[in-house]
């Protein structure tokens, strides 16, 4: 124990003789009695010397000797000891004050770790868990029963302490809903009391930050698989506007684009009164002002107003990704001050994944123009090599007709014939064809209904007996279903213009990969021959298939031979 520094004399002076601690005292009788005691005894025997009865003098010896001296003896000790009693009660005051500091910081120290660990909790379920343990270390109970909304709960027991010893209980009410039982083996007392209710407090907190993370997390995951999902751009952002404009109760919404010009245009918003027109729009200055600050923004009153009639509050959003900016999302409010408590990282972090989900869309449009552009060119092809030059035959025969029809009328009937037959075919054709350019949404019947709709209908166009065999689970990205459908289409307009075929047979499996099989027993041909063009194989020629199938990690081949029918399988990874 550290010693205490000796007062200054004019302090020590100053303090009332009671006091006085001990070792001034001790100092004192040990410095004073001696000679003090030397001098009365002296003054005393000098005293007794001049006595004249010398019985007088042995009763003084005995009065001063028996009584006096033995008195003495006992204040000089009774002082110290109070000295030391005083000494005495103030190390227990001392110790009883330090094992209460020792105390709280034990309180404190496990208030502090209560509280990082739910800071780290990753989900609600450990966050309860971690904070029943928490509270029965804090608070030094017995067992704690902590409940939350929806259902959750968790129990934690003491070293030693075990719920049937606890026969004090104390139940506190946690801020939001739940409470937190604790038991105890004696009264609590009421620090611990309120230690528990501050206890409650921070659980509460730990609680409302997990159902946040949570939340953020199922936000983040939706915009996610509608980015993954939707290709269409309109509803691509009602769904990414729509999710932001939840997360701060935001009654308006709006996104701009940015076209090829470099202008911010209005691709779609919604307010109060529903989905708004004057798509193209040019945007208004504070949605300029945010694509210049490449920051989220806070809009003035004033400006609130330009991007939504009737708003009193606004905040913007520039979509960037490494190629630059995107857009800009806008949300709107009613309230002053209404996005003043946003969660700003977060929705900036929506706003990011809106602008990969746009450059998606954009390259999906992109490669569906490359499609139709590419389809019109094969479109084109076979009408030239086909078609057109049927049709330019047919009218060669009736131009011979014409001269055959007076010196060989049977000649001439026989040509009128075989051009009447190549027209009729020609006419087959044209129908093959708009069977197959027909439109086919696979987005809304999905992969399976659309391959039986298609079987299904071109066996009556092309009256061909089909069968259809589907085993299995099949679970395709959308992009690779497209590839399968494509595949079954060209296979089958092929097996239509070139095998002469009775029956034909489409057979979907799902396992490890997706197979599709076409097979028919048609006139068949030698793949070798023909595998760099277009072919009964597919209209798109064998290695252009290949490599559709390819690109998608599958496989692609064609069996055939003269005489014995042809079989195209493709085989794709499963989503």
């Amino acid at each position: 124990m550290t010693e205490v520094p000796a007062a200054p004399p004019a302090v020590r002076r100053s303090l009332p003789v009671r006091d006085w601690p001990l070792s001034r005292r001790v100092r004192l009788l040990r410095n004073v009695l001696p000679p003090l005691i030397v001098l009365v005894v002296a003054v005393v025997e000098l005293l007794i010397a001049r006595l004249p009865d010398p019985r007088a003098e042995v009763w003084a010896h005995l009065l001063f000797y028996g009584l006096v001296g033995p008195a003495a003896t006992f204040f000089s000790v009774e002082w110290i000891a109070q000295g030391t009693r005083a000494r005495e009660r103030a190390e227990r005051e001392l110790r009883a004050t330090y094992a209460q500091l020792s105390a709280s910081h034990g309180q404190l120290q496990a208030v502090q770790e209560l509280m990082r660990d739910l800071s780290g909790a990753p989900d609600l379920g450990a966050v309860v868990e971690v904070a029943a343990r928490g509270a029965v270390r804090a608070t030094g109970a017995a067992h704690a029963t902590l409940t939350v909304p929806g259902g959750l709960s968790a129990a934690a027991a003491g070293e030693g302490g075990a719920a049937g010893e606890a026969r004090f209980p104390l139940r506190v009410p946690i801020p939001g809903g739940g409470a937190l039982a604790l038991h105890f083996a004696e009264p609590p007392t009421p620090e611990t009391e309120a230690l528990a209710q501050a206890i409650a407090a921070e659980v509460a907190t730990g609680v409302e930050a997990a159902r946040q993370r949570t939340l953020d997390l199922m936000t983040l995951y939706s915009v996610d698989q509608s980015i993954r999902a939707e290709r269409n751009m309109r509803r691509l952002l009602a769904r990414v506007t729509r999710n932001m404009a939840e997360r701060v109760q935001a009654g308006a919404r709006a996104a701009y684009l940015r076209d090829q010009d470099g202008l911010l245009r209005l691709e779609y918003a919604e307010d109060w009164q529903g989905e708004r027109g004057g798509r193209g729009s040019l945007a208004p200055p504070f949605v300029e002002r945010v694509a210049e600050a490449g920051t989220p923004l806070v809009a003035a009153e004033d400006e609130a107003a330009e991007v939504f009639p009737g708003a009193t509050s606004a905040l913007g959003f520039p979509m960037r990704d490494e190629q630059g900016l995107v857009g800009v999302l806008v949300l709107g409010g009613r309230g002053a001050g209404a996005f003043d408590d946003a969660r700003l990282p977060l929705l900036a972090l929506l706003a990011a994944q809106a602008a990969l989900g746009v450059r998606n869309a954009r390259a999906y449009l992109y490669s569906e123009e490359l499609a139709i552009s590419d389809e019109r060119a094969r479109i084109a092809r076979e009408i030239h090599d086909g078609v057109a030059q049927s049709l330019a035959f047919a009218a060669l025969k009736l131009d011979v007709v014409a001269r055959q029809l007076r010196s060989d009328p049977d000649g001439a009937e026989a040509e009128v014939r075989a051009a009447t037959a190549l027209l009729r075919e020609q006419i087959r054709e044209v129908r093959r064809s708009i069977f197959a350019l027909r439109p086919i949404d696979l987005e809304r019947y999905g992969l399976l209904e659309t391959v039986r709709r298609y079987v299904e209908d071109f066996g009556q166009q092309n009256n061909i007996r089909t069968t259809l065999n589907v085993t299995g689970d099949i679970h395709l990205a959308p992009g690779d279903e497209a590839v399968v459908f494509r595949i079954l289409q060209e296979s089958l307009n092929n097996v239509a213009k070139h095998a002469r075929a009775r029956e034909v047979t489409v057979s979907l499996h799902g396992g490890h990969r997706v197979t599709l099989r076409v097979q028919d027993d048609g006139a068949g041909f030698d793949p070798s021959q023909v595998s760099g063009r277009v072919s009964s194989a597919g209209g798109l020629g064998l290695m252009q298939m290949r490599e559709r199938v390819e690109s998608r990690g599958g496989t692609y081949r064609v069996l055939s031979e003269p005489g014995h029918g042809t079989l195209v399988e493709a085989e794709v990874p499963q989503a």
